[in-house]
C-alpha cells in the first residue's frame, strides 16, 4: 500500500508535491490542520506553513511532523529567519527538524550552513535558502522516513522572532551587507 502524505504549505510547491507523489498519495493544504484528518497520514511535511500545529495533533500523528525551516536552528526560530540572520549576524542556513510543542524547537534531523556573496540582497538570499532547503529535503526524505537519520535535540537557546518584530519598512532588494 502506498504511503499517505500531507504537505502543509502556504504555496502549492509543484516540485515538492511531484517528488512526494513518487512515494505515495499526496494531499496539500494551506488551511489550519484539524485533529480529524491529521491521523490519516503516514507522514506530514510542513514548509512555510503559517499555522501553529496543536499539541494534540502532534501527539496523534502517526509519525513526527517534518518541518523545513530556512534558518540554521536554533537561531532565528519563528518568522522571517532570513532577515534576522543578517540583522543579528547569526549563522545562516537551513534546517529540517521534527515539530514539537514549541516554535521551531523540535529535534534537528539535518542542517546545512549557507554562504552568500557581496551582491546578494534579502530577496536573492531568500531564494537561495529556499533552493537549499528543497535540495536538502530531496536527498534526505527517504533517509528520514526510514529512520536512517536520527533526530538530535536542540540544546542552545538560540533566537526567536514574531511577525510583528519585523520593521515596517523593509526593502527586500536591500543588499545583505547594508542590513
Amino acid at each position: 500500500m502506498k504511503m499517505k502524505l500531507l504537505f502543509l504549505s502556504e504555496v502549492k510547491n509543484k516540485q515538492i508535491i511531484s517528488f512526494l507523489s513518487k512515494r505515495g498519495k499526496v494531499d496539500w493544504t494551506k488551511e489550519k490542520l484539524s485533529i480529524d484528518n491529521s491521523s490519516h497520514y503516514d507522514w506530514i511535511i510542513s514548509y512555510g506553513y503559517q499555522h501553529i500545529i496543536s499539541e494534540q495533533i502532534l501527539d496523534t500523528s502517526r509519525n513526527p511532523i517534518i518541518n523545513l525551516h530556512i534558518s540554521y536552528l536554533p537561531f532565528n526560530r519563528g518568522a522571517h529567519p532570513n532577515f534576522w540572520s543578517f540583522k543579528e549576524k547569526t549563522p545562516k542556513g537551513v534546517t529540517i527538524h521534527f515539530l514539537d510543542k514549541g516554535i521551531d524547537t523540535g529535534p534537528i534531523l539535518i542542517q546545512k550552513e549557507c554562504t552568500f556573496n557581496k551582491k546578494d540582497t534579502l530577496a536573492t538570499s531568500y531564494l537561495k535558502l529556499k533552493s537549499e532547503i528543497e535540495k536538502l529535503f530531496y536527498v534526505s526524505f527517504d533517509k528520514i522516513i526510514s529512520h536512517d537519520i536520527m533526530a538530535t535535540p536542540q540544546t542552545s537557546q538560540g533566537t526567536f522572532h514574531k511577525k510583528s518584530d519585523l520593521p515596517d519598512e523593509i526593502d527586500w532588494n536591500t543588499n545583505i551587507n547594508d542590513i
